[in-house]
């Protein structure tokens, strides 16, 4: 009864067509193991004349398929939310961070409720919309080789070799802004579009809502407000220097300066009241991939190669190692002295020049090998990827997939949503087409489909986890950049 009187409060308030918002939180850390810093449900609930619009974020690898929040979560969410709020599900924006951080089996129902809490405290707000861009933060983690392939860096397996990498991809520095405050000034939310992977801090480290929640941490002690980190294209792009092994892996300080950004940026942001609300939702139909089986057939056939050019070599990495620092730091005499040598040149074998001649062919042997093995590693990863899809795939009842597009304007900042780990080259082609500064992309929202890779990715004949990790045909780009420009262009009306 109270809830009900609360609601008819609110709709009565909201017939002065001004914008209200209300927020909450809650811990949904997994405390059963060891934590580093705690993963939080946020909800932001919107609301101006008719339509109401809630927004929710979570610390977590992904709603849906892989992680604890299980593929009933998004329905779980919005059924208890239209029941007992009255709320349609498609007004229901739900993203994940994408950190790998692990909540608690009881999310679902704790996120219901932080929505219930924020409804309790919604108020009349002023909104603000901006731009700035942090670049020290991320980089992309696919390489252009010089033979026209591709691969990308994971901590699954190693680099390539330096003279084989020709270029790297582009990152997407910039970062989306609203500024809401309370009619009588004080911030109230803060809400921050970004792209890039949270996975700087290594399960070693325990739970962890990785940069987003350290960045969210500077802003929210700094303003008082509370801070929605929303995941945007970064599916291909890493925290920068991923792959460094010489200190330890650390995403306090990439928060810190991601947080300090978003602080610089949001002080010259302009609040304004009666801001416009929109919030849209439709379903598109993106077609499975159907070359799964000659992706496989192309790796096994490679395997079969790469195996059948081992070289045969007498010695193990025990006496390699040796052997490869005396000929490269002395590689006019690497097995003896100077005097050795000169006396050698008059006996009739030349027996030491010949044993460092053998010895040379055994050490090109040796990381001839390694080589192989490197790709070898990075091959086996993808072709297990790819067979795990094949298998989903070939239980699918249908050659396509159903999947949410959602857009929400608040104010200026328009934004359009997509479940799957939308590449940045994605995000960047829709913004550049859009020619809004105020439109913003989001992966990772409203369900999870595995990576969503651009066409040139989708057919790499160097197989990386963006391209094997797919459950889409290349022909989903144009499809979904197409949908995307459209729910821009009607958010903007």
């Amino acid at each position: 009864m109270k809830l009900f009187t609360l609601l008819f409060l609110v709709c009565a308030i909201s017939a002065r067509a001004e914008m209200l918002a209300g927020i909450a939180k809650v811990d949904i850390t997994d405390r059963t193991g060891p934590v580093n810093d705690p993963c939080f449900a946020k909800a932001l609930v919107l609301k101006s004349g008719e339509t109401t619009a809630v927004l929710i974020t979570v610390d977590a690898v992904a709603i849906g398929e892989i992680g604890r929040i299980g593929n009933g979560f998004l329905a779980t969410v919005r059924g208890a939310l239209e029941k007992d709020l009255g709320i349609p599900p498609s007004n229901v924006v739900v993203n994940a961070s994408h950190c790998h951080g692990v909540v608690r089996a009881d999310t679902a129902q704790l996120v219901v409720q932080v929505v219930k809490d924020a409804v309790k405290n919604i108020d009349f707000v002023k909104v603000g919309v901006g731009t700035d861009n942090e670049s020290r933060i991320s980089e992309n983690r696919r390489l252009k080789m010089k033979d026209g392939s591709e691969v990308d860096m994971r901590r699954a397996y190693s680099m390539p070799r330096d003279e084989d990498v020709a270029s790297v991809g582009p990152i997407d520095p910039q970062v989306g802004l609203v500024r809401l405050d309370r009619e009588d000034g004080r911030p109230l939310a803060v809400i921050y579009n970004f792209a890039c992977h949270p996975i700087m801090n290594p399960p070693s480290k325990g739970n962890s809502a990785d940069y987003p929640g350290f960045a969210s941490k500077v802003i929210e002690e700094a303003t008082g407000a509370m801070a929605f980190f929303i995941q945007g294209c970064g599916g291909d792009i890493n925290p920068v220097r991923y792959k460094e092994i010489t200190r330890p892996a650390d995403a306090e300080p990439l928060g810190t300066m991601l947080g300090a950004t978003v602080l610089a940026a949001i002080r010259q942001i302009e609040v304004k009241k009666n801001a416009v609300l929109k919030v849209s939702n439709a379903v598109v139909s993106v077609p499975r991939a159907a070359d799964y089986e000659k992706r496989i057939s192309n790796i096994e056939t490679e395997q079969k190669t790469l195996l059948a050019a081992l070289k045969p070599t007498n010695v193990n990495f025990k006496a390699f190692l040796p052997l490869l620092i005396e000929q490269k730091l002395w590689p006019d005499f690497p097995s003896h002295h100077s005097q050795s040598y000169l006396h050698d040149q008059t006996l009739e074998k030349k027996a030491i020049s010949q044993l460092d001649a053998d010895n040379k062919v055994l050490v090109e042997n040796y990381l001839a090998n390694i080589q192989i093995m490197e790709r070898l590693t990075r091959l086996n990863t993808n072709h297990a990827l790819l067979k795990k899809h094949l298998v989903e795939t070939q239980a699918a009842a249908k050659p396509t997939l159903d999947v949410e597009v959602c857009g929400l304007r608040i104010g200026e900042f328009k934004l359009v949503t997509f479940p799957g780990e939308l590449t940045v080259q994605v995000g960047l082609n829709i913004k550049k087409a859009a020619a809004d500064p105020s439109a913003f992309v989001a992966g990772y929202t409203n369900g999870y489909m595995y990576y969503t890779p651009t066409v040139t990715q989708r057919n790499n004949s160097g197989y990386a986890q963006e391209d094997c990790d797919t459950l889409v045909a290349p022909e989903w780009q144009k499809i979904f950049e197409t949908k995307a420009l459209k729910v821009l262009h009607d958010l903007a009306r």
